[in-house]
């Protein structure tokens, strides 16, 4: 492995973000746009398609908020509906096998932690060079005193 990267460093799936984020923008105009042009709807029938479309913009921006941010203190992993912060000795192991959907963070608790910012779907390559990198600087800052 190279130089470790400076902290603080943050890690999502930028291509899977940028399709998600596109995509929302996308359905929301199209639904909008459709709402707008049928006229034989009232108001509020133009209201709940626009509201559609917002709600279906939120799901979408809510999958692609997904990240990793490791710094001095440790990683903090935000998930679609969650965000953790861990020290870094809470870190035991981390993992990305082939076949997993997202990397694995293995924890002294004896709990496993999905992170769902290091994903290989449409950037293999680019996960599996995040996931090394964050195994590096798990093993560079852990400060865990075996016994």
């Amino acid at each position: 492995m190279s130089e470790l990267p400076a902290l603080p460093v943050t890690f999502r799936p930028g291509r899977t973000r940028a399709v998600l984020l596109t995509a929302g923008v996308a359905i929301f105009v199209v639904i909008t746009t459709v709402a707008l042009l049928l006229e034989q709807l009232g108001p509020g029938e133009k209201l709940s398609f626009v509201f559609t479309g917002a709600l279906l913009f939120a799901v979408l921006a809510l999958l692609a908020r997904v990240k990793v941010v490791a710094d001095e203190t440790g990683v903090t992993v935000v998930n679609i509906a969650s965000r953790r912060h861990l020290e870094w000795a809470e870190i035991l192991q981390v993992n990305l096998r082939p076949g997993d959907p997202w990397v694995f963070l293995n924890l002294n608790d004896g709990t496993s932690l999905p992170v769902l910012g290091i994903q290989p779907g449409i950037a293999k390559e680019r996960a599996i060079a995040d996931a090394r990198t964050l195994r590096a600087l798990t093993e560079a800052h852990s400060t865990r005193d075996l016994p």
